[in-house]
């Protein structure tokens, strides 16, 4: 492979690494945008819900920041994209020097070429040449001579017919670079207006329910006192399902008549199985996190430090509620303010659905993955929200470790 051919095919590879890199990262760039857009539709939808309220609520409160989130999310994804476009219009511009530095030296050396065969047949013609010869020999090492220097500089002449090409296309290509970066800035400034926008009514809302702290302390406490009922209900259906476990090991001991073990073998194998599936389970709900796992701090009243042994997923209204994993139903109550309360049991772990309208499980049935349990209830405030927990015997457990990313 002559020079020329070399540089043309390196340049050519070199075209197709820069443009195949780029267009994997700008593909999962696009993903992720267009992610992030789906998941603002969805908040859109609770938002709008919440706003329609006469009053501001908790609810529209977690809505909006939610939004504000999820704005922030986008006009970050659409800056990667315009910071991926600026390497990739600087890649690309590189290339474009390297081409027209090439098509310089080529057009130097093919002038040389030229120059040289003009010197060497002294400036008479090929005929000449040829008839000059002394012997047979010699004349037909010069017949060869010209057919070389001719192949040589039709090589070297479509070679620079070549670079010429890619350097059109270059040029074509860069162009093309800006204009889809000048639609980005177009898109992360009007995103950035929403931004300010979602700030201010935000700010709004706080300012809003900062004057209504008795109301909300009120609703606070009222809360609190039906969580606690949850609790205790959920402690004694644990309790109750821990030693129904223990008997039911003890009797299958004393039926082989082998030592007790300390679980039976079905709540080790669905112990098991729900353990495999860690960071697998399908979401409870359509909706977002209102409210995480843990001790955080209220979002409105100061010094006030809220405890959640699970997640709040706010929901749009009439949202079902579906089983996380196959299991079976182990109580269904009703607990005042907090609605409807499913306990499902998946061997050693409990998931708890509570804040349903209505159920359509009973005690005692078994369930499988994905099959509906219920509504959520939508509260006189507008707000949709469900309350799931997972825990290991007494132990409550994060559900976002649990679930689908």
């Amino acid at each position: 492979m002559s020079a020329g051919k070399s540089l043309v095919f390196g340049l050519a590879v070199l075209l197709f690494t820069f443009s195949a890199a780029a267009q994997k990262n700008k593909t999962q760039l696009q993903k992720e945008k267009q992610a992030n857009i789906n998941r603002i539709k969805e908040t859109e939808k609770i938002l709008s819900q919440t706003s329609k309220q006469k009053k501001s609520s908790l609810g529209e409160l977690s809505a909006i920041t939610q939004r504000v989130r999820q704005q922030e999310a986008l006009i970050l994804s659409i800056q990667s994209e315009i910071e991926l476009m600026n390497l990739d219009i600087g890649e690309n511009n590189e290339i474009l020097r390297a081409l027209q530095t090439d098509l310089a030296k080529l057009k130097e050396e093919y002038g040389a070429m030229v120059f040289s065969a003009q010197k060497t047949s002294g400036g008479v013609s090929k005929l000449m040449f040829l008839f000059a010869s002394s012997t047979f020999d010699q004349l037909a090492m010069r017949v060869k001579y010209l057919e070389q220097y001719s192949t040589a500089r039709k090589e070297q002449a479509a070679v620079i017919r070549k670079v010429q090409e890619q350097l059109a296309e270059q040029v074509l290509l860069i162009e093309g670079k800006k204009d889809e970066k000048n639609v980005l800035l177009r898109e992360e400034l009007a995103e950035k207006n929403k931004f300010e926008d979602l700030k201010k009514k935000q700010n709004n809302i706080v300012r809003s329910l900062e004057k209504e702290e008795k109301r909300l302390k009120a609703e606070l406490a009222e809360t609190r006192k039906a969580v606690a009922k949850l609790d205790q209900l959920i402690s004694a259906i644990i309790k109750e399902e821990m030693e129904r476990a223990a008997r039911e090991a003890r009797e299958a001991a004393a039926r082989k008549k082998s030592k007790t073990p300390a679980r039976s073998p079905e709540v080790v194998a669905l112990s098991n199985s729900f353990e495999e599936n860690r960071n697998k389970f399908p979401w409870p709900a359509q909706g977002f996190i209102s409210q995480k796992f843990g001790r955080q701090k209220h979002p409105v009243l100061k010094g006030i430090i809220l405890q959640n042994d699970g997640i709040n997923i706010q929901t749009a209204q009439g949202e079902k509620v579906r089983a996380i994993f196959a299991g079976e139903v182990r109580a269904v109550a009703f607990i005042p303010t907090l609605g409807n309360s499913v306990i499902i049991s998946h061997g050693e772990y409990f998931t708890v659905y509570s804040g349903l309208r209505d159920v359509s499980l009973k005690k005692g049935q078994k369930v499988t993955t994905n099959q509906e349990i219920g509504h959520i209830l939508v509260n006189a405030e507008g707000i949709s929200e469900l309350r799931f927990q997972i825990r290991k015997n007494t132990t409550a457990l994060d559900p976002e470790l649990w679930l689908k990313d």
